[in-house]
């Protein structure tokens, strides 16, 4: 099987990318799942959320160029992999499943809901001038209902722990 993974995006991300979203895309390969990503903002100071279906893990990237949103999801991904203390061999080999992405619509409303709770805590934790990545790392800590009051932080770890068995959203 070819390592591939899917975006999965909002309407309002999707027409700013101006791409068509597959109807049928291909399972991911990864640990994480497919990803689901919104573009938050106002128009001067705009970003995209990511979010693992699997574990709500978030990552936010600036608003930049569409054609590079796979690429640059999976190097921010790499960062936050680490500072949250998953093995380099662990990243290593999440992010080699991540060599060709699909782009689809948004399919699961329960985690779009942890994203719009993401979106408001976002607001709080960007003052002071924090990296993105900080405030990757801040949201990756927060208690979510949709993985039994679960860190994203703490589902990915076990998910990484104990492999794919663990399905907290399926």
């Amino acid at each position: 099987m070819a390592a591939v993974f899917t975006l999965r995006a909002t309407a309002r991300l999707l027409a700013r990318l101006k791409m068509a979203p597959q109807e049928r895309p291909p399972a991911s390969t990864t640990r994480l799942g497919d990803w689901y990503v919104n573009l938050l903002g106002a128009p001067s100071s705009q970003f995209i959320l990511c979010v693992s279906e699997r574990t709500l893990l978030p990552v936010i990237l600036p608003a930049e160029d569409g054609a590079s949103l796979s690429l640059r999801l999976a190097l921010a991904l790499g960062e936050v992999l680490r500072e949250i203390g998953v093995s380099e061999d662990m990243t290593a080999a999440e992010l080699g499943q991540m060599t060709e992405v699909s782009v689809a619509k948004t399919a699961n409303r329960r985690v779009l809901g942890s994203m719009s709770d993401f979106a408001y805590l976002l607001d709080a934790y960007k003052q002071g001038g924090r990296s993105l990545l900080d405030v990757s790392l801040r949201l990756a800590e927060a208690p979510c209902g949709l993985i039994g009051m679960e860190s994203p932080k703490h589902a990915t770890l076990e998910l990484f722990a104990h492999g794919p068995r663990l399905h907290l959203l399926h």
